[in-house]
């Protein structure tokens, strides 16, 4: 899979009436990409974007509507520098108390095997969708977020 497989519509307009007649047909392309914001801190890993692409778009509805909907949902590409640290901007928590919902990747999961890289990108939507909290009668966040990610269709690789 590719980017240049997201869906498009092709719009072709054209007429009968003698104003529409006048005018050239013209064509608009509209992409249908509601995670462009997601995807786009990996515009330097292609294969990273792909997979966090591919993760999205596996994820149930309500999954990604809540991700859709929420500001505080966020992912970005790990920016560590050794010596000097971190440097991300995350959103203040919102007024129901609940913080920032930042996912941070690392870009070495663009060499990672396909099958690891989901798992780990799946597992840690997880989170961001747990809030970091527990899953039904699992209260361990990892154990959860493992959980969940698994409903998902992503397992954790042998």
């Amino acid at each position: 899979m590719t980017l240049d497989s997201e869906p498009k519509i092709e719009l072709v307009v054209t007429g009968k009436s003698s104003q529409l007649a006048s005018l050239p047909p013209f064509i608009v392309h509209l992409f249908a990409m509601p995670f462009s914001e997601y995807i786009a801190p990996f515009e330097e890993y292609p294969v990273l974007q792909e997979r966090v692409l591919a993760v999205l778009r596996q994820l149930p509805e309500d999954v990604q509507a809540d991700f859709l909907n929420d500001d505080r949902f966020r992912v970005e590409i790990d920016n560590y520098v050794p010596g000097v640290g971190w440097s991300f901007l995350m959103p203040a928590p919102g007024v129901d108390g609940n913080g920032s919902r930042c996912v941070i990747l690392r870009s070495k999961l663009a060499d990672a095997t396909e099958g690891f890289a989901h798992y780990v990108i799946a597992h840690e939507f997880a989170h961001a969708f747990l809030r970091n909290g527990g899953w039904g009668e699992i209260t361990d966040i990892e154990e959860a977020a493992d959980a969940l990610a698994a409903s998902w269709g992503f397992t954790r690789p042998a």
